[in-house]
């Protein structure tokens, strides 16, 4: 569902930066080695070979099966950027922290014992450390103590509680990551670290964020989604740096007036609550871009909200909405709209004015006919209009021709016999899906499409392939499953792609055999006067014979009369 894919965009579009790696030095200058990728060989242990580079500053060991690191990682004392992440690594060596240039260190996703970490203290140098997933119960005191250039913190994906008190001493702390822990209070700790400019603690249990948040004036992007915020601080319209907000899936049910400060919020999510209405303020937020307002329980959108002129992406899916929103018709920059799951049964002629619509989701809605106004929008490369729930359609218009930028087509989840003929005309098409329909046959014109990558028919009443589908040259999935195939047979199909191209070429090779001794048998029969194979074919239905015979009877017949006039 289209719904579903914009909802990750938030998360991966503005935490892209997170773990995004400093950018590598030259790996060879003269005779030496400044940078080293050993990441995804399979290893068990470090090289002895890549410890015995002295010289190196950046080395990427992640994903790995290592389980350990040798003592000799001492010898890299220029090593000044070291990624671990995703290996079977569960104890430190005291080694490791003799790095003392080491300024980002990334230990995410290892079984580490949690006795072992005090050892990263001696890095006094680290700028960005990075512990995700490694069943963090406490952090340890004396990093808070030793560690005073930290910029980044990663400890998302852990079950950390609190804080420690002494973690006021990252002064120079800048982002903090502590997603999906066991907060149940907003650590206060954080509202002292006056030079935070991303916070993200997402999907824990904290029910209030404190006034002095207020303090945090250098706040960039907040994320406390998933959690059981009723309210947010009047306060925190104080934070009026603040690009990115992201509260969905609390309890809100309204936005305090004085956010109307924010006035540089380019990225909001309020997906999640039940606000009914949208927020007044909001349509003063001109500079935004995203803007995430699924299940917010809407019906109709304010008038003002045709302001919010440089929106890009909107997803309004699973409210109440009765008809596709008029306002939305004038946000001319919009690439991505979701309306999935709705209750909207028309599309006005006024989505004509979307010019630059790539991707619109109505999956889910309560369309009785194809709605052909879609077909305005020239500039669509991404549709759906699968019915998981809601009236199923019959049929897709001939007309879908028109979306000449289609790239991706969804209609699954309907009662679709037949595909257009006009679908051979989407060059630009790379994935149909098509799943849990009723079609029965495919036009020949499909094989038209060179494009397609991905072709999804499973659960179909299809039984034969178009005889050169093979000329399908770029597809790489194609899923036939719950279909009454016979040909191919059920069989060939299990067996894949290059199994089915196989079966149709030979089918071809044989029907053109087939063809020319049908045409050399017709030419035998010409050339020896039996008359052509269509006219002996009329000829025997009609229990006639050939113009030989006829020739034939017709003589015997006058040298019988002759034999008469003889007598």
């Amino acid at each position: 569902m289209f719904a579903d894919h914009v909802f990750k965009l938030l998360s991966q579009k503005q935490k892209a930066s997170v773990t995004k790696p400093a950018e590598a030095p030259p790996e060879r200058v003269g005779d030496k080695k400044y940078f080293m990728d050993a990441s995804n060989k399979n290893l068990t242990f470090i090289p002895s070979s890549l410890l015995e580079l002295w010289e190196l500053e950046e080395v990427h060991l992640e994903n790995n099966v290592l389980e350990g690191i040798s003592k000799d990682i001492r010898n890299l004392t220029n090593l000044k950027i070291l990624y671990l992440n995703n290996n079977d690594i569960k104890l430190l060596c005291k080694d490791i922290g003799e790095l003392t240039n080491l300024q980002s260190l990334d230990l995410s996703y290892n079984p580490l014992v949690p006795s072992t970490l005090p050892v990263l203290s001696h890095l006094r140098s680290l700028r960005q450390l990075r512990l995700y997933k490694i069943q963090m119960e406490t952090f340890p005191i004396q990093m808070c103590k030793c560690l005073h250039h930290l910029e980044l913190l990663g400890l998302s994906h852990n079950r950390l509680k609190e804080l420690p008190k002494e973690i006021v001493n990252q002064t120079k702390l800048r982002e903090i990551y502590l997603q999906d822990n066991k907060f149940e209070d907003f650590p206060q700790e954080l509202c002292v670290l006056y030079n935070l400019e991303i916070v993200d603690l997402e999907q824990n249990q904290i029910a209030v964020i404190p006034d002095e948040i207020s303090a945090l004036t250098k706040l960039e992007k907040f994320f406390i989604a998933s959690n059981c915020v009723s309210y947010l601080p009047d306060t925190l319209g104080s934070c009026s740096k603040l690009t990115v907000l992201d509260v969905s899936y609390n309890l809100l049910h309204n936005l305090p007036s004085t956010l109307k400060e924010l006035t540089e919020i380019t990225e909001l999510g309020l997906s999640g609550n039940c606000l009914e209405k949208v927020p007044r303020l909001i349509c003063k937020w001109t500079l935004l871009h995203l803007l995430y307002m699924k299940n917010t329980c809407l019906k109709t959108l304010r008038r003002s909200f045709k302001r919010l002129l440089n929106v890009t992406l909107l997803d309004l899916s699973q409210n109440y909405f009765d008809f596709f929103p008029l306002e939305v018709c004038s946000l001319k920059n919009l690439e991505m709209l979701s309306l999935d799951d709705n209750h909207i049964c028309q599309v006005p002629p006024e989505v004509f004015n979307l010019v630059k619509l790539k991707a619109l989701g109505l999956t889910g809605n309560n369309f009785t006919i194809f709605p052909e106004e879609i077909l305005l929008i020239e500039s669509l490369e991404q549709l759906y209009l699968g019915q998981d729930q809601g009236t199923k359609l019959t049929y897709l218009s001939e007309n879908i021709l028109k979306l000449t930028n289609l790239k991706e087509l969804y209609f699954e989840n309907n009662s679709l016999e037949y595909l257009p003929v006009g679908i051979g005309s989407l060059r630009t098409l790379q994935l149909l899906d098509l799943h849990n329909n009723q079609i029965r046959e495919l036009p020949d014109s499909i094989c038209q499409l060179k494009g397609l990558k991905t072709l999804i028919l499973e659960n179909n009443q299809l039984s034969v392939l178009p005889e050169r589908m093979d000329s399908l040259e770029s597809l790489q999935v194609l899923n036939l499953e719950g279909n009454p195939m016979e040909d191919p047979s059920e069989e060939v199909c299990r067996m894949g792609i290059p199994a089915i191209w196989e079966y149709l070429r030979e089918k071809r090779y044989k029907n053109f055999i087939v063809t020319k001794i049908q045409a050399w048998y017709r030419g035998v029969r010409v050339r020896k006067g039996l008359g052509s194979n269509e006219e002996l074919l009329k000829l025997q239905k009609k229990g006639k014979g050939s113009p030989k015979d006829k020739q034939k009877k017709k003589g015997e017949k006058e040298k019988a009369a002759a034999k008469g006039k003889k007598k």
